[in-house]
């Protein structure tokens, strides 16, 4: 696991550090899709979380759906094309578990990438994203979480 500024990033994910989202391949071809620590931490307390219904395609860049805090509404943008196969309902009731556990209950949806291998070759893979991420944080004037 990589640590930037108090933030984790776990080795098995891929990363959209652009957009703070990150990915992790299932066995079934599907992709599992979250805001990263460093996205929670910005929003702040999360109270309410929209994803995008399963059936629904998504395009690349566009909003997969839509998180509001305390102090912030905006998108969570996908990095590839998809179709959500699933929404986490736990989240939806209960927006704060991305604040607290956003790897793994936190978990936003799950996809089915239009061209994964693509997708998957434009991420940062989990061993390599201290650097990329101590750059944005940087330039973003963002202290770190915790």
């Amino acid at each position: 696991m990589s640590t930037v500024r108090g933030c984790s990033f776990p080795d098995d994910l891929f990363y959209d550090v652009a957009n703070n989202m990150w990915y992790r391949e299932e066995a079934d071809g599907s992709v599992v899709a979250g805001m990263t620590q460093v996205a929670v931490a910005m929003a702040g307390q999360l109270v309410a979380v929209t994803p995008k219904k399963a059936g629904k395609e998504v395009q690349a860049g566009k909003s997969c759906a839509t998180i509001e805090s305390g102090k912030w509404v905006g998108p969570a943008k996908i990095a590839f094309d998809a179709e959500v196969t699933a929404v986490n309902d736990a989240l939806i009731a209960d927006p704060k578990m991305a604040n607290t556990d956003p790897y793994k209950n936190g978990w936003l949806l799950r996809v089915k990438p239009a061209a994964w291998a693509t997708a998957k070759a434009a991420l940062t893979p989990g061993a390599q994203v201290a650097a990329p991420y101590e750059a944005k944080m940087a330039s973003d004037g963002f202290a770190g979480c915790g």
